[in-house]
């Protein structure tokens, strides 16, 4: 039966009704902890301001239809934690200590909103993501999997997965895997971060870093007090005599599918680079973010393959299943492991085991071969609409890079530049863009010579969708 609200009590014994009332409604056993909880969101929120005078318990207790026992345990409890104040003879007063507001989540992932077409690179199909397998998979661990490992990790990750990991990666990219010196990560951004730190323990304090290349590096190698130093590419990779010039003993590369030149390292610059590393007791950072992605043959093997001492060598899911799962690999020469796993320790504890076991089962029983084959086949048909869309709305456009990966370099006649009006108008229409120098780390590059060069990625995008987006910004850059 609803209570009847008494007058006495003014304002405050109102609100308290109104807002407790919903609370004393909630099952027996539930009902202390709900009241509690009501009463201290009302403190929180501001609702019950600082300074107001509560009814006392036997007042609210009968407003409530509930035991003054209830009322005085919930008095008695934000009393103890701050958010109440109470004296013998004065009454319960709301405390002038919460100073807090309702909590409101914000979604700070990266998004293209409003956009008729999304060109920005670096994303895969999302919609491509195996559900049903990964579900599988998912149903199957939680049945097989012992009580054991779900407690702490081996910082490294599980043995199961560095097995199938190391498999993977000797069969597909050439790597000499042993899965002592696998390291599971949340991404090539963990790994990354891991080797920033590994490099400011043995006193590097620079690295040297592609450029045009991800603007992520610099960022992840400064939080671990190491600076980037950018290197020129010429045709075949990082420029070796800048390389030397620069005197750092680490260079961060992606030979098999430069980001975002899209040149592939020739065959005599990944010795160079090699022979460069050993005489300088260097490492290479090998950032294979894309190379199973190769549509006009197979792809080259993995730089690791050729010099595992002065390699390590990382990558990830972020391409092939999707970015939110966090799961990367760092493979690192032997005499840099344990400092690596320490590391890695300290940082987290270890990657998440249940994630860990999904996806080793998903690896050993081909499921993973199967995706990277589907995304292949859906990845080249949509390259090959995107440059055909290009070749049809941009007449003298040239597509450069091999072909590879999730994004091609358009570079598009004169005539529709300068760049910055370009962009002007093609993000007016809707259609979201990067140009190359968006990747330039100095000022003497690309963009110093009034071309429009484009970064264009494709994998997200359906063909048709493709087609449609380069006629809207063709029809923008027309004016």
């Amino acid at each position: 039966m609803r209570p009847t609200r008494r007058n006495e009590g003014g304002t405050a014994a109102s609100a308290a009704w109104e807002l407790l009332l919903p609370a004393a409604s909630a099952p027996a056993r539930t009902r202390g902890r709900s009241l509690q909880a009501a009463l201290r969101e009302a403190v929180r929120s501001g609702r019950l301001a600082p300074g107001t005078r509560l009814p006392s318990s036997r007042d609210l207790a009968a407003d409530l239809g509930v035991s003054r026992g209830l009322v005085t345990e919930a008095y008695e409890q934000l009393t103890a934690e701050g958010y109440l104040r109470s004296g013998r003879g004065a009454g319960t007063w709301v405390g002038a200590a919460v100073r807090g507001a309702r909590p409101r989540a914000h979604d700070l992932a990266p998004r293209s909103p409003g956009t008729r077409a999304d060109f920005v690179p670096g994303t895969p199909d999302l919609a491509l993501f195996p559900r049903a397998a990964w579900a599988a998979a998912q149903r199957a661990v939680l049945a097989e999997l012992p009580h054991q490992e779900l407690g702490y990790p081996d910082p490294r990750g599980l043995p199961r997965l560095r097995t199938a990991l190391a498999e993977l990666l000797a069969r597909r990219r050439g790597v000499v895997a042993d899965p002592e010196r696998i390291v599971v990560v949340s991404g090539v951004a963990q790994a990354t971060a891991l080797l920033g730190f590994a490099l400011h323990a043995r006193g590097m304090r620079t690295v040297g870093v592609e450029d045009p290349g991800s603007p992520q590096h610099d960022a992840l190698y400064a939080s671990a007090g190491v600076a980037a130093v950018p290197l020129p590419l010429d045709d075949e990779g990082v420029g070796l005599e800048p390389l030397r010039a620069s005197g750092v003993r680490a260079v961060v590369t992606t030979p098999a599918h430069q980001f975002p030149t899209g040149i592939a390292c020739s065959a005599r610059r990944r010795a160079e680079l090699l022979d460069w590393a050993r005489s300088v007791d260097g490492i290479v950072l090998e950032d294979d973010y894309d190379g199973d992605f190769r549509y006009d043959r197979a792809p080259v093997g993995a730089l690791q393959g050729l010099d595992p001492d002065h390699v390590a060598y990382t990558g990830s899911v972020s391409k092939s299943l999707a970015p939110g799962l966090r799961l990367g690999w760092l493979l690192v020469p032997e005499s840099w492991t344990e400092e690596i796993v320490e590391r890695k320790r300290t940082m987290d504890l270890g990657h998440p085991a249940l994630d860990q076991a999904v996806f080793a089962r998903f690896l050993e029983r081909g499921d993973y071969d199967r995706q990277l084959r589907r995304c292949q086949r859906a990845y080249r048909d949509r390259r090959d609409a995107l440059v055909a869309a290009l070749d049809a709305r941009f007449p003298g456009a040239e597509v450069s890079g091999i072909a590879a990966g999730l994004h091609v370099i358009a570079t598009l006649p004169q005539r529709y530049g300068p760049e910055e009006r370009f962009l002007a108008r093609v993000a007016e229409a809707g259609v979201a863009v990067r140009p190359l120098s968006a990747y330039v780390h100095t000022p003497t590059g690309p963009e110093a010579t009034g071309e429009v060069r484009l970064v264009l990625g494709y994998a997200h995008v359906p063909p048709a969708r493709i087609t449609e987006g380069v006629r809207l910004m063709a029809q923008a850059a027309s004016g």
